[in-house]
C-alpha cells in the first residue's frame, strides 16, 4: 500500500490505533524509506512553489564579507516585490491583500517610515503609540457594540494578528477559570469551522480542545454545543464569519448557552469584524454578534484584513477589565527591573500600530462603508454566478468569502485549473471544497466576469479529463481522505523545512 492508497481506506474507531502505529512504524529504517521516496515526488511539486527564484537570485547563506550597496541592495527587494505585485494586484488571491489600492500603500508606508523606531515596550519614551493604540481598541470596540453593550467596560489590545489574538483570549480564559472557579482541566468547546489558531492555542496551553460538528448550512450546531459543555468547560466559541465558508455562526444562542453556565464565550470576528457591522448599515440582514450580546465576553477581529491597515495587526477586546488582567504579564522581582508587557511580545513595531491608526482614521466611517458595499456587491455576484454552474455547489450561505465543492467532480482538479489561469484560491477540506475571500482587489471593472468565465472553463476541463495527473490535486485529496493524519502533517512539517532552504 502506497500513500495514495490510504485515501480510499476508512477507519472509524480503528484511526487512533492506526496513527500510533504509524508514529511508531515510520520510525524503522524501512518504512522511513519506503516513506521518503512516497514523499519524494509530492515534494519537489510543494518545493517548486515555494522556491521560485532557486537558480535565478543571487543566494546569501553566509554574511558577505562586505556589505553590498544600499541602492543595489533596494533594487533587488524592489524587482522581487514588483514580480510579486502581479500576482495580486489584478484581483487573482482569495484574501491576502485586502486593499491594495498603491496610493493607500503609499500612505501605510509613509506612516510606517515616520515611526519606524518606535516601541511600545517603551511607553516612556514613545507615548505617541500608546495614544494610537488605545484608539484602535476603542474605535473597533465601538464599532462591534461597546456603545450599546449594557453593564460592560470593553476594553482590550493590539496584537499582531488574528492568531494571537485568539491565544491572548484562550490563555485568559484558562487562567481566569482556574483562578476564579478553581478549574484544573480545562476543556474550549469549538465548532469543527473555528480558526486552526484554536487548535494552536489548546496546544499551547494545555487545553482539551472539544469540536462540535456543524449543521448541514455550515453553521455551529447548538444542541451539540449544549451537551458539549461541562464542569470543565471555560470557553464556548462561535464565528462571525467562519474562515472555511463565510457564514455567521448562531452566536445569540451560543453565547447564551456560556452566559446561563457563567462561563466564556468568544466571538471570532477576524474575518468579519470589520465588514458586518457596515453590513448591517447597508441593510444586510446581520444577526446580533457582538458585544450587544450580554454573553459575548470577548472577541477578535483583525485591522490588517478588512480593516485595511498594513499586515501585522489585529484587536483582541474583552466585556471587563478583569477579564483582560489575565492577559497581561508583569514580574517585579526580576533583577533587570519591573517588567510588563500586555501581549506575547516584549519589544513590538509601534510603526504597525501607527501605520493601522492611520488606516482606520483616513478611511472613516464612509470609506468602511463604500468598501464594504462594494465587496458585498462583488460578492453577491460571484456566488450566483457559481450558483448557476450545474456541476458545483455553493456551501451555507455565505456573503463574501464563497465556498464551493462538487458533488460531480474533483474540485482539487478544477482549483489546479484556476492555478494554471493564475488565480489563487484557498482548498478546503470536510467537505472538498475551494473558497474565494473577495477584497476591494476583486470589485475592479471586470474582475468577477474573469473569474466566473475561467471557473466554468475549469469544470469542462475538469470533465474532459477526470483523471489529469500532475498539480496540487492529489495533495489536497490526500489531506482530505488520508485518515492516517501524520502522513499530512509529515509533508506540512517537510514543507515548512523547505520554506527556510537557502
Amino acid at each position: 500500500m502506497d500513500i495514495k492508497d490510504l485515501a480510499n481506506v476508512r477507519l472509524g474507531p480503528l484511526e487512533p490505533l492506526v496513527a500510533r502505529i504509524y508514529r511508531y512504524a515510520k520510525r524503522l529504517p524501512i518504512v522511513k524509506e519506503r516513506l521518503e521516496a512516497e514523499y519524494a515526488p509530492i515534494m519537489e511539486e510543494l518545493r517548486k512553489s515555494a522556491k521560485p527564484y532557486a537558480g535565478e537570485v543571487e543566494s546569501h547563506a553566509i554574511l558577505p564579507a562586505e556589505g553590498k550597496a544600499r541602492a543595489d541592495v533596494l533594487t533587488e527587494i524592489r524587482e522581487l516585490g514588483r514580480r510579486e505585485t502581479e500576482r495580486w494586484e489584478d484581483g487573482y488571491v482569495s484574501g491576502a491583500v485586502y486593499h491594495g489600492d498603491p496610493e493607500h500603500i503609499a500612505f501605510l508606508n509613509e506612516a510606517y517610515a515616520i515611526t519606524s523606531q518606535t516601541n511600545p515596550l517603551h511607553s516612556d519614551l514613545w507615548p505617541s503609540i500608546a495614544k494610537y493604540e488605545a484608539e484602535i481598541v476603542s474605535m473597533t470596540a465601538n464599532m462591534l457594540g461597546a456603545q450599546r453593550a449594557a453593564d460592560a467596560q470593553v476594553c482590550g489590545s493590539v496584537s499582531s494578528g488574528g492568531t494571537e489574538s485568539i491565544l491572548l483570549a484562550m490563555r485568559s480564559y484558562r487562567d481566569w477559570a482556574r483562578d476564579t472557579k478553581g478549574i484544573t482541566s480545562p476543556e474550549l468547546v469549538v465548532p469543527t469551522t473555528a480558526h486552526a489558531a484554536f487548535d494552536k492555542s489548546a496546544q499551547y496551553f494545555g487545553i482539551k480542545l472539544v469540536k462540535v460538528p456543524v449543521g448541514p448550512d455550515c453553521r455551529a450546531d447548538v444542541t451539540a454545543t449544549k451537551k458539549a459543555i461541562n464542569r470543565h468547560t471555560i470557553c464556548v466559541v462561535g464565528s462571525a464569519i467562519s474562515f472555511p465558508h463565510g457564514v455567521i455562526d448562531p452566536i445569540e444562542e451560543l453565547s447564551e448557552l456560556a452566559r446561563k453556565r457563567g462561563i466564556g464565550f468568544h466571538t471570532d470576528a477576524c474575518l468579519g469584524g470589520f465588514i458586518l457591522p457596515w453590513a448591517e448599515r447597508l441593510g444586510y440582514d446581520i444577526p446580533a454578534f457582538d458585544f450587544r450580546l450580554p454573553g459575548v465576553t470577548s472577541m477578535s477581529a483583525d485591522t490588517h484584513k478588512y480593516g485595511y491597515a498594513a499586515k501585522g495587526t489585529s484587536v483582541v477586546l474583552y466585556r471587563d477589565y478583569d477579564l483582560r488582567h489575565y492577559q497581561y504579564y508583569k514580574v517585579a522581582d526580576w533583577p533587570g527591573g519591573l517588567y510588563f508587557s500586555p501581549t506575547f511580545a516584549g519589544s513590538r513595531p509601534g510603526a504597525l500600530s501607527a501605520a493601522c491608526w492611520a488606516a482606520m482614521i483616513s478611511m472613516g466611517e464612509n470609506g468602511y462603508l463604500d468598501a464594504s458595499r462594494r465587496i458585498l456587491g462583488t460578492g453577491g455576484k460571484i456566488r450566483d454566478g457559481i450558483r448557476a454552474i450545474p456541476e458545483l455547489k455553493v456551501l451555507g450561505d455565505p456573503l463574501w468569502v464563497i465556498a464551493f465543492g462538487s458533488d460531480d467532480l474533483d474540485i482539487y482538479r478544477v482549483m489546479d485549473f484556476m492555478t494554471k489561469r493564475s488565480w489563487n484560491l484557498n482548498g478546503l477540506h470536510k467537505p472538498p471544497s475551494v473558497h474565494l475571500a473577495v477584497t476591494l482587489r476583486h470589485t475592479q471593472e471586470g474582475v468577477a466576469e474573469r473569474f466566473l468565465d475561467d471557473l466554468r472553463a475549469a469544470v469542462e476541463h475538469t470533465k474532459a479529463h477526470p483523471n489529469e495527473e500532475g498539480g496540487m490535486a492529489p495533495v489536497y485529496g490526500m489531506a482530505n481522505t488520508v485518515p492516517v493524519q501524520g502522513v499530512v502533517t509529515d509533508l506540512l512539517e517537510r514543507y515548512l523545512d523547505v520554506l527556510y532552504e537557502g
